[in-house]
């Protein structure tokens, strides 16, 4: 039987719908003995005998590529690929590809239990409660307050939505606006300068790449509202985490809210950490359980229709190797 590696932890132990699409296509399931995201020499490792990978965010890096010639896919349980090295896999005949239109809704719902979680303060409020101080306090609200949302794709839209319900008022930067959209929602298309000066929560859904990099950076912070709060559901290489440690120390920003960051998992004693004015989770707005199964059954779906010779456009994110693709 084929091999596929199945290396997302949250996959581990499920008996859930793409084992069997999997399995009636001919595949095994390799799973990997490490409860945790995999190492680069990790997953070097796992690969060995592999002929696609249901990819988690470890990284395929070009020095496990070129180690795994006989692998022929790399399909994301989920929609960013930064982990993978895209030009090295399309120089190695490899297809990556993504899950599209299956974790929108869990990233938006998380968008919010973090601005809900800093308006409402929480933390604060619940650690105080158990420790018998009774912290009873005004706290902020969302309804008529500037949701600024740069990045109106799918999860940019699904966000936008829920703003909507809290009657906020919505603006947002996108290079490529869903104008249709928009104006069903009422979101006022604006630049980046000015979604900056104007959000109250500004919550980040744009991709990594070369030029979004440290997208927020100190003369970013310096635009915002010091009684703004920054959001990142993306990937933490949009901000810069140094000079968002000195606006935070200086307060010329309220708090944040991070999914993500640069190092994943971050260091233990994370600078970030001591702050009391932030809200963090692990990676996780992305899988909640319904959207997890919905990524993997995709994921799954794509590696035996590219080994049936069928060739999923929607999913692949580097068109240009189909020339050269073999299973």
């Amino acid at each position: 039987m084929t091999k596929v590696l199945i290396a997302p932890a949250t996959l581990a132990g499920l008996d859930i719908s793409y084992l069997k699409v999997l399995a009636d296509a001919g595949f095994q399931p390799r799973f990997p003995p490490h409860a945790h995201q995999l190492t680069e020499d990790e997953l070097l490792e796992q690969l060995d005998g592999v002929a696609a990978s249901l990819a988690g965010s470890e990284p395929y890096t070009r020095r496990v590529l070129k180690a795994h010639p006989q692998l022929r896919v790399v399909a994301r349980a989920g929609v960013g690929y930064d982990a993978v090295d895209v030009a090295a896999a399309t120089e190695q005949g490899v297809a990556v590809c993504i899950a599209p239109g299956t974790n929108q809704e869990s990233v938006a719902e998380h968008t919010f239990v973090l601005i809900l979680a800093l308006a409402k303060r929480l933390i604060s409020q619940h650690s105080g409660t158990c420790n018998g101080l009774w912290p009873r306090q005004s706290n902020l609200p969302l309804r008529g307050r500037v949701l600024g949302i740069a990045g109106l794709g799918r999860i940019g839209k699904a966000v936008a939505i829920r703003g909507a319900a809290f009657n906020m008022k919505l603006i947002a930067f996108e290079p490529f606006p869903d104008l249709a959209f928009a104006k069903q929602y009422n979101i006022e298309l604006v630049p980046w300068d000015r979604l900056l000066a104007e959000s109250d929560y500004l919550t980040l859904h744009m991709p990594l790449t070369p030029e979004s990099r440290y997208l927020i950076n100190k003369t970013s912070l310096a635009k915002m509202k010091p009684s703004a709060y920054l959001i990142n559901t993306a990937r933490g290489g949009l901000v810069c985490e140094a000079d968002l440690l000195e606006a935070l120390q200086a307060e010329r920003l309220a708090g944040v809210g991070l999914d993500v960051f640069e190092d994943e998992p971050p260091p233990v004693k994370h600078p970030l950490f001591a702050l009391d004015n932030c809200v963090y989770t692990p990676h996780a707005a992305g899988v909640d359980t319904q959207s997890r199964d919905d990524m993997a059954l995709s994921a799954a779906r794509t590696i035996v229709a590219l080994s049936r010779g069928e060739w999923p456009a929607e999913a692949v994110v580097n068109p240009e190797v189909k020339a050269k693709f073999r299973w």
